[in-house]
């Protein structure tokens, strides 16, 4: 059985959520003034209805970069298996931690920029 990967690349996250109908969201009444809040991957037809506000992939991955998160996917399907929706937002250094005692490595292409 495969184990869930943390991700962090960018186009990795948009690309297999997308695949998968996922917009990129944020938890309605968990923000303010400019800040979206939590943020999570909204699915068609699950449980997010009426709790999720749809946001930009751009401010998605300003509040991913800015709370140092990483994406627990399970990024390859079996043959003759749905695609998996199953993901979530854990730190990276919880990633980082799990990752190193399984074997297993982040893949971390985009960094967010130190702020000056």
């Amino acid at each position: 059985m495969a184990s869930a990967v943390p991700v962090t690349d960018h186009d990795t996250i948009r690309e297999w959520a997308e695949a998968r109908g996922g917009k990129p969201a944020c938890v309605r009444g968990t923000g303010g003034k400019g800040d979206p809040g939590m943020i999570r991957i909204d699915f068609p037809g699950f449980s997010g209805e009426g709790k999720l506000h749809e946001i930009s992939w751009d401010e998605w991955f300003e509040q991913f970069e800015a709370n140092n998160l990483a994406l627990l996917m399970y990024p390859d399907v079996p043959p003759g298996r749905d695609k998996s929706n199953f993901n979530k937002l854990v730190s990276r250094s919880t990633a980082t931690a799990a990752g190193q005692r399984s074997g297993k490595r982040t893949s971390s292409r985009k960094r967010a920029k130190a702020p000056a």
